[in-house]
């Protein structure tokens, strides 16, 4: 039977207090709270959310649930790669970072609120067993000093142990962050700091303990997940990283004064700006780290060994300082320009440091064991990149929006480089509602990250001279409210694609690689019932180098209904599913998701039987997350190669809103 360590399960209890007491104060009447992000390269405000909603819940709790195809190392907080192509972000210049981008802060993810009173968001969710306990801390808080000065802070930690054995991971972040909005200047920063600590399990040695275990375990179907026999015993991956930034503009234009029409006085004035000047400065440090104690897991299960035997301790470093100046003449700025015009200069400075001096075959002792390299790669890298772009949008207006951008490479690496992108939006109103029609689109033809093409470590080691990689997407997206339906169909074209191929080293495709999606969204509401469906349909015209599931589902079948109209539920089960694929298999020494061409995964179910609550200014759930094991579904639940999926387990969270 198994034992849940119910100690640990304190702290819920003492937050489900807190939830009482807090909801039975009497809220204020002051006006809502708001949030935003920023968009790059110049710092453009968007609408953003704060996350209090109490529907799905449960589901951030789902390691598998990143995406609606997530091929993962089973874990939370592990490593993973979005499998619905137009969803999975580009390689970026520190590749290491790519596997757990989804947990990690960033520009595009970091918000900036005006809580008009102080707001403490805490969150704990927590489940399994003791032996296999996934737990997550977070806690955001945001105050403003005045109308126009923002703070607050935010910390998130996971510590999950995982199902199975050798796969726990610890990842720790915080974060500060302000904003100044001033009639003439605005400022938005923020720091972050992280650190990641997982272990390396290498996956599964037989596939057989979760597919047919009676056929490895002399006929006994059951089997304790944490006595299934894992390839590395002794290795660590460690990410870490920091970034400051700042976003600065200077706004030139003119007060606005409105007048009392019977009296003719002054009551008030607003400040019209015309033109806006911009500087953007981002530092960000990452360091990787991978450590193996086991020499003789060390050379059996990496193909290579190329600079010591006796195990493996070697780190990758990688700097960046990106500042951006700009001048912008702003949207409405004169009666005949109602758009937005803006000019940058970008310059980069980026700094790697890999484990070892350049190195050549000639210098290393056959005699030692060693394989000879034909590489020579520098210890020590730095770069100086400057672009130069334009902007040009219009965020207002309730019919037509868009936005484009252009930038060129002019000075570096990315000497020659060229990236366009854009979206434009028109509203139309139709039974009563407004329909959305969104189309997007993109032109890049830019050089592969330096470390896709130097690289140098203990089992892996590279020196290409790839082509600049060529990427074309053209896509449209409906949304029709009063249906709850939205259609996204795209296309994209891929000529010089890099990727990890299946010795798990960067390769170049020749031939273009072309990729075309539907997704359709489709909510239906009858009553207190409710169905939410998500289809995507993919293809790739080259399955060996970009294999994707053709199609993926997810569904959520739930009830939503008030009790004694203070208390907001939700009862419901939710699941997904994909077809069969030749999912990517992950290397730990790279923390890098690569072809194969051996065995498939998908074609199973993983369902969830959940109730999530809102009361007031908290919200809670519990649920049992892969409630289906065992009874349907199949039990070849793998995402990626010898990496299965959680068992089922019951998990729980409270979040509490205390809003001063």
């Amino acid at each position: 039977m198994t034992r849940y360590n119910f100690s640990k399960y304190g702290l819920f209890l003492c937050m489900m207090l807190v939830v009482a007491t807090a909801s039975a104060k009497t809220e204020q009447q002051v006006a809502p709270s708001t949030a935003w992000s920023l968009s790059e390269p110049l710092g453009l405000r968007y609408e953003s959310t704060i996350d209090t909603l109490f529907e799905n819940y449960h589901a951030t709790m789902i390691p598998s649930f990143r995406s609606k195809a997530w091929a993962t190392t089973g874990n939370y907080g592990a490593e993973g790669q979005d499998q619905i192509f137009f969803d999975r972000e580009p390689a970026s210049d520190f590749f290491f970072r790519d596997a757990l981008s989804t947990w990690l802060p960033s520009v595009k993810t970091q918000r900036y609120y005006n809580t008009r009173r102080p707001m403490t968001l805490l969150s704990y969710t927590t489940g399994g067993d003791k032996y296999s306990n996934q737990d997550r801390t977070t806690a955001i808080f945001s105050g403003n000093v005045d109308k126009k000065v923002q703070i607050g802070a935010a910390m998130d930690y996971i510590y999950s142990k995982g199902s199975y054995d050798y796969q726990a991971d610890k990842n720790f972040r915080w974060s500060a962050f302000g904003s100044y909005m001033g009639d003439r200047y605005e400022m938005q920063t923020f720091f972050n700091n992280f650190n990641h600590t997982n272990k390396e399990s290498g996956g599964i040695v037989d596939d057989r303990f979760i597919t047919d275990p009676a056929a490895v375990q002399g006929g006994v179907t059951k089997v304790n997940p944490k006595d299934i026999l894992t390839n590395l015993t002794a290795a660590h991956s460690y990410l870490s990283g920091l970034e400051f930034y700042m976003n600065h503009r200077y706004k030139v234009g003119y007060y606005h004064y409105d007048r009392d029409s019977l009296t003719d006085t002054i009551v008030g004035r607003t400040y019209i700006p015309v033109t806006s000047f911009i500087w953007t400065m981002d530092f960000k440090t990452n360091k990787h780290k991978f450590s193996n104690k086991s020499g003789l897991q060390d050379t059996t299960f990496f193909q290579h060994t190329y600079l010591g035997l006796g195990g493996t301790e070697e780190q990758t470093r990688y700097l960046s300082l990106r500042n951006t100046l700009g001048i912008s003449l702003l949207e409405g700025f004169n009666k005949y320009a109602k758009f937005g015009f803006a000019v940058y200069a970008t310059h980069e400075l980026r700094k790697y440091t890999q484990v070892t001096d350049s190195v050549t075959g000639a210098e290393v002792e056959l005699s030692e064991g060693l394989e000879p390299l034909s590489v020579s790669v520098p210890h020590r890298h730095t770069d100086n990149l400057i672009w130069v772009g334009g902007q040009l949008t219009k965020q207002r207006g309730s019919v037509l929006t868009y936005d484009a951008t252009a930038q060129f490479g002019v000075a570096g690496d990315v000497a020659g480089d060229m990236d366009f992108s854009g979206n434009v939006a028109t509203r139309m109103f139709l039974w009563r509602d407004t329909v959305t029609l969104r189309g997007y689109g993109y032109f890049k033809n830019e050089k592969a990250p330096y470390l896709l093409r130097n690289f140098i470590s203990n089992h892996f080691a590279w020196e290409n001279d790839f082509s600049k990689v060529t990427r074309f997407r053209v896509g449209g997206e409906l949304t029709i409210p009063f249906s709850g339906t939205r259609v996204n169909v795209g296309y994209e074209t891929l000529k010089n694609y890099v990727y990890f191929g299946t010795e798990a080293t960067p390769e170049q495709c020749g031939s273009p690689v072309h990729v075309l999606s539907a997704t359709l969204d489709q909510r239906f509401r009858f009553g207190i019932f409710n169905w939410d469906t998500q289809l995507t349909y993919q293809t790739s015209s080259n399955e060996d180098v970009l294999p994707l599931p053709k199609f993926s589902v997810y569904s959520n079948v739930y009830l939503k209904f008030l009790v004694a109209k203070v208390l907001h539920v939700q009862l419901g089960i939710d699941g997904n599913y994909y077809t069969s694929y030749y999912a990517p298999a992950y290397n730990p020494a790279i923390m890098s998701f690569h072809t194969q061409h051996e065995v498939k995964c998908g074609n199973f179910a993983f369902l969830n039987a959940y109730a999530n609550f809102k009361l007031k200014k908290a919200r809670f759930y519990v649920m049992y997350s892969h409630v289906n094991k065992g009874l349907f579904g199949g039990n070849n639940y793998f995402s990626s190669p010898h990496y299965p999926l959680n068992p089922g387990r019951f998990q729980m969270g409270v979040s509490v809103d205390f809003v001063n």
